[in-house]
């Protein structure tokens, strides 16, 4: 699905043109952006609340132990 985004502030203008443009075309689909204002705004200093951001760190803690010996082309393996 591919979305063609019309700014509001002149969405009456060109939206109907583009709909109509893209009518024969099932994969598009002609939208009018509703947003107000930008959801990320500063607050002022020593604000606490619901909007401050946490930062989390998401890796994975390594694995204790060490990694079993790998023999492939560059190595053979041990003689018995």
């Amino acid at each position: 699905m591919t979305y063609c985004v019309v700014p509001r502030e002149i969405a009456s203008e060109v939206f109907e043109a583009l709909s109509n443009h893209y009518s024969g075309e099932g994969e598009v689909t002609v939208i009018v952006d509703r947003r107000h204002s930008e959801r990320r705004h500063s607050l002022p200093a020593g604000a606490v609340g619901r909007q401050q951001r946490v930062l989390r760190d998401r890796r994975r803690r390594r694995i204790s132990g060490e990694l079993p010996t790998l023999y492939g082309e560059a190595s053979a393996p041990p003689a018995e």
